[in-house]
């Protein structure tokens, strides 16, 4: 019993050598690099924090790439063991649980299981907003709510996907991932007015980087369009 209280503490206690990995880590996702954040997140495992942090991530980009494939078992295989991993640290961390649940939903989606994704998704928001309304922390990096557009997104349910990157929107502000999700669903249901507006945000809020990533590409790409030129509003004279 001593030892477990102990290991619960340490989980539960902020380990200084994962704060530079997290703080790179979320400096990555910021600009929706998610393979970037994991790797500055690989050398550090020690840390539950950090662990939570790297397996969930580990886990979304393997259930993208498993969609590629139908979601096969053997394409999903990574991304049973990062809920593997999660799961074995549910008792130190709720951020464990929500990510697991996300990663549950992730799988879903992957093999085209909508309603069953539906359900995992709808567990894990309610988890996360349960955790925001205490002031404390939901899933690592990238929130659930930002999640559900993504998934949704992915499974050509736009409307849906509108409406979650809506709530992420008002639960955790616009951010990149949000911004882009609504300018690409805004694509997909034909509202270009509105597509040129966010993939304008977009590109305008992005910092200055040596390499161009392919998210910003896609958002100047777009906006080069006719349309985009006519959707600027300017100002009576």
């Amino acid at each position: 019993m001593i030892l477990l209280l102990l290991a619960v503490a340490f989980g539960q206690s902020p380990c200084r050598e994962s704060a530079a990995s997290i703080a790179t880590a979320t400096e990555r996702v910021a600009v929706l690099d998610l393979q970037g954040a994991t790797m500055r997140l690989a050398g550090d495992l020690t840390c539950v924090e950090t662990a939570v942090a790297y397996w969930y991530l580990h886990g979304l980009i393997a259930a993208r790439e498993a969609y590629r494939y139908g979601g096969s078992p053997e394409s999903l295989e990574p991304v049973k063991l990062a809920i593997a991993q999660l799961a074995s640290r549910t008792a130190l961390s709720t951020s464990a649980e929500i990510a697991r649940v996300v990663l549950l939903a992730a799988s879903a989606a992957a093999q085209s299981e909508r309603a069953e994704m539906g359900l995992f998704l709808e567990h894990a928001l309610n988890l996360e907003q349960q955790q925001r309304s205490a002031g404390l922390p939901g899933a690592p990096l990238v929130t659930a709510h930002e999640v559900a557009g993504d998934l949704w997104l992915q499974v050509h349910r736009f409307e849906d996907a509108r409406d979650a990157y809506m709530t992420a929107a008002e639960q955790i502000g616009p951010t990149r991932r949000v911004t882009l999700g609504l300018a690409r669903t805004a694509v997909r249901l034909g509202d270009v007015p509105a597509s040129c507006e966010r993939y304008r945000a977009l590109a305008a809020g992005w910092p200055q980087s040596e390499r161009e990533p392919p998210e910003l590409t896609e958002a100047r790409t777009f906006l080069r369009r006719s349309e985009c030129a006519r959707a600027v509003r300017r100002p009576p004279r």
